[in-house]
């Protein structure tokens, strides 16, 4: 990736709240308690016709009483490392503290472009106030308040020049592929093993990730973003405000991605709030994938597996189409296939097939097994063609579309499915009239 600028600071100065304005989303979660961001989190800026890649990341800190504090630091270093230019972001209205100086001295060891910026300048006071952060040493000042975007135009004026030109939206047309589950079933393990580096922090902990976490994953001739979320409790057990738009963050990745990976705890199989999560998917029209994790904890027998799989599809129903796959992600087992898995499912989702072989084979099929007659009147399907658009949704065109009920429909979509493969993928059937 290049053109990537890197937001940095100690808590609470308000870096998620200029992540949200660089990249024009409410995509980081921002609150008055410090410590809110923990892992990298990635968008996309533009700015003057140039593309940049923006990194937020949880506030540098040392000798605090946070567990996280430092995994926190490490995933600072990384966003340091990957920088094109270095956002050092301050709080004019805090002043400059020892942990400003101390993280300055970080700072200084980069060879990268710095720029000083001094949130919460709201009044021409306050930005008198950030004049004070010239003592670092570290170059220009920026007063800014990012809450309202006063200041962040001159400073992406400078910041672009040092950007490389003729760099496109990096993530235009790349499949995406959401990672859900309830909490602690093991997505940022997930995650990180397929990467092979600690992308997300991963703890005992339940709740560890807050936002959603993209990540470009380009490797084995396989280019998609990964997003990892935060896990989705039922309403009644979220108590806190973080955890409520964690859960938003979680669903809103949902409803971005075009195939979802549903990691299950295979010691607690397949629960309520599973089946919620998977019918959000299902009406949204996403590609699935379920993913049993943990599964070196289950004691096996004979045909251990076969008998959880028939069990999680009696319990699908009519989502018996989503392909299940057993893995340990500590162990890495398997982990590498159920990527491979949701690569299918997305070719699945935007295969487009010709009128003429859906009608040369679903044609016959009707008519073996044409619908009921009702009302002595007796329906004649015609012709069927795919609808242009991003999911499998198919047109019949008949005589009587309105006489047309539910289990013959059903009928239909298991022939559509028996005959191109839509594995993992929902399937929309319109009858009109002729």
């Amino acid at each position: 990736m290049a053109n990537i600028v890197a937001i940095v600071g100690r808590p609470n100065v308000g870096k998620s709240t200029l992540f949200n304005r660089l990249v024009e989303k409410r995509k980081a979660i921002m609150d008055d308690v410090s410590g809110v961001t923990r892992d990298r989190h990635y968008g996309h800026g533009e700015w003057v016709g140039k593309f940049f890649t923006v990194i937020d990341t949880g506030g540098y800190v040392t000798g605090s009483e946070d567990k996280f504090e430092s995994e926190i630091r490490k995933q600072v270093e990384l966003a340091l490392d990957e920088a094109t230019v270095i956002l050092f972001m301050v709080d004019s209205y805090a002043g400059l503290t020892d942990l400003d100086k101390d993280f300055a001295n970080v700072l200084r060891s980069s060879k990268k472009p710095v720029f000083i910026v001094a949130n919460k300048a709201d009044t021409t006071e306050r930005s008198h106030m950030a004049m004070e952060f010239y003592e670092l040493g570290l170059g220009e000042v920026y007063p800014i308040a990012a809450a309202s975007g006063s200041g962040t135009g001159e400073l992406l004026d400078k910041v672009v020049e040092h950007l490389d030109e003729g760099i496109e939206n990096p993530e235009e047309g790349i499949p995406r592929i959401a990672i859900l589950g309830r909490p602690n079933v093991g997505k940022s393990s997930f995650l990180n093993a397929l990467l092979g580096k600690e992308r997300t922090i991963v703890t005992d902990e339940a709740g560890t990730t807050r936002d959603a976490i993209n990540t470009r994953y380009k490797m084995f001739n396989k280019d998609f973003i990964l997003t990892d979320t935060a896990g989705i409790r039922k309403k009644s057990k979220v108590k806190e405000d973080i955890e409520f738009y964690s859960v938003l963050r979680s669903i809103q990745a949902l409803q971005d991605s075009d195939v979802c990976i549903f990691l299950i705890d295979a010691t607690l199989g397949l629960e309520g709030q599973d089946m919620s999560i998977i019918g959000l998917a299902q009406k949204y029209n996403k590609g699935m994938i379920i993913m049993v994790n943990k599964w070196d904890l289950v004691e096996k027998e004979n045909n251990t597996a076969e008998k959880f799989k028939k069990e999680l599809v009696s319990k699908l129903g009519l989502l018996d189409y989503v392909p299940i796959i057993f893995t340990s992600v500590i162990k890495k087992q398997r982990i590498f296939q159920a990527i491979e898995k949701a690569i299918e499912v997305h070719d699945n989702r935007i295969r487009k097939i010709p009128t003429s072989k859906l009608n040369e084979l679903m044609l016959p099929e009707i008519e073996n097994n044409p619908p009921p007659a009702l009302k002595g009147k007796y329906i004649k399907i015609k012709y069927i063609t795919q609808l242009p658009i991003h999911t499998p949704t198919f047109a019949f065109f008949c005589n009587l579309p309105q006489y047309i009920k539910a289990p013959y429909e059903r009928y239909l979509e298991n022939k559509l499915r028996k005959h191109f493969d839509f594995e993992g993928v929902p399937i929309r059937l319109f009858f009109r009239k002729k």
